[in-house]
């Protein structure tokens, strides 16, 4: 019988190389996806801002590249569409809201009290996100045809308005809020005096004669909000 001889080792060097591949190879991977996400990142917020002052019609693909440093082939590259983009630039306006909107943490909060704190952020959030505004303002001159394309919009809205009722019921159950309240037209409610405020002070301003964008009056109307929201829902 022929001895069957064995495989001939590989120097220990060379399996050693081989086996570092892996991990040599993971930390490029690691590094590229970072500064994929880096870029996107750029983008959108470049396309915030042209999206914001322009409009979709009236927003460039070029300046968005530009302002980003980017081009515009990674714009399609990544979105797809002027059109995607703007989709996007839409879903993360709204993300970034619900994101500070958990931070809240109204569930802590006794309900009444959390409603308040809501009202509050509600009114406050616009204030340090102008853009907010001028999208919206937009978008529903297009009739919300692009929102409508977000199923992750409507997640998030629904997910909120859940969280409202959750309140709602939980003031019913404590004596603290009056029943028969429905959640949808509450956050309508909410969102309506604080948007309307800040949505045409410009407007306002002009035809009461009185600046209604100075730190003073925001104060003043800030409490007016909080005040009107909070009696309407006391018990």
């Amino acid at each position: 019988m022929t001895a069957r001889v064995a495989p001939p080792r590989k120097p220990a060097a060379a399996a050693k190389a081989k086996g570092a591949a892996p991990s040599a190879a993971e930390p490029a991977k690691e590094l590229a996806t970072r500064d994929a996400d880096k870029t996107r990142l750029k983008i959108m917020e470049a396309a915030e801002v042209e999206f914001a002052r322009k409009g979709l019609a009236g927003a460039r693909v070029d300046v968005v590249a530009e302002e980003a440093g980017a081009n515009k082939r990674m714009i399609y590259y990544y979105f797809g569409s002027k059109e995607d983009l703007y989709v996007a630039v839409l879903e993360r306006v709204y993300t970034d809201m619900r994101i500070a909107e958990a931070e809240l943490e109204l569930d802590d909060l006794p309900p009444l009290k959390a409603i308040e704190r809501l009202v509050e952020f509600k009114f406050d959030y616009p204030a340090a996100h102008p853009h907010l505004i001028t999208l919206l303002n937009g978008e529903n001159m297009l009739n919300a045809e692009y929102l409508r394309r977000s199923l992750r919009l409507r997640e998030m809205q629904i997910s909120l308005i859940e969280r409202l009722k959750a309140l709602l019921a939980a003031g019913v159950a404590d004596g603290t809020v009056r029943p028969g309240i429905d959640p949808l037209h509450l956050y309508m409610t909410i969102s309506a005096v604080s948007y309307f405020y800040f949505s045409n002070t410009p407007t306002l301003s002009t035809a009461f004669g009185r600046d209604l964008a100075t730190p003073a009056e925001r104060k003043i109307r800030r409490a007016h909000v909080v005040d009107v929201v909070t009696r309407f829902v006391a018990a």
